[in-house]
């Protein structure tokens, strides 16, 4: 009889032997999908930022003008501030001069990184905000500045830009130019960087 029931126990043990062992291999798959899963999750969030033309990215020595309005970084300015900036571009053109725009409207995280490399580029967050400002408090963000890429353009607006309500803001800035007032009134006193107030 003791025979006969180790016989017939046995076997029984043996399938619970490899239920158990199917079960931690199976276990073992899902943990291993799980974490695999997991680092994708992870590459894909802490991924680099790229800026792009959807985020207002301007590429270096692009000629770029207010009237190009297909791009993101002129066609998402303030509409005010775009009309008197081609109104200026007009009469300026008349006198033989272009205003190139190097920067207009920036996305959020395109405005971040911008924060991020000058915090890298100098050495503190104190001193990059004096040059560019947090997504929460930039002008560019909200489409109501650009920058002028030439000296004699930034010249000749520091001259006119008053007449369309044009005004340089940060004294540290000779190419960020925002709509502030009515046309033909008088700018208000630059500030001496973007730490100062809203801005760059």
């Amino acid at each position: 009889m003791q025979i006969s029931t180790t016989l017939v126990t046995a076997p029984s043990r043996v399938r619970q032997a490899t239920f158990v062992a199917l079960a931690v291999c199976l276990a073992a798959i899902v943990a291993a999908c799980v974490i695999v899963v997991a680092g994708l999750t992870t590459s894909f969030a802490t991924a680099p930022f790229s800026p792009r033309v959807e985020d207002g990215h301007i590429p270096e020595g692009a000629a770029v003008s207010v009237t190009d309005d297909h791009l993101p970084a002129i066609g998402e300015l303030d509409p005010a501030l775009l009309g008197a900036m081609r109104q200026a571009a007009t009469d300026a053109a008349g006198a033989g001069l272009d205003l190139p725009v190097t920067s207009g409207w920036r996305s959020v995280p395109y405005q971040d990184w911008l924060l991020g490399v000058a915090v890298e580029t100098y050495g503190s967050e104190d001193v990059a905000r004096q040059f560019v400002a947090t997504p929460e408090e930039s002008s560019h963000v909200t489409g109501e500045a650009v920058d002028i890429g030439s000296v004699d353009a930034q010249s000749w607006l520091s001259q006119h830009g008053a007449e369309y309500g044009l005004c340089q803001v940060y004294a540290n800035e000779p190419w960020h130019y925002e709509r502030l007032i009515e046309p033909g009134e008088v700018c208000p006193d630059m500030v001496p960087d973007a730490s100062s107030q809203r801005g760059s």
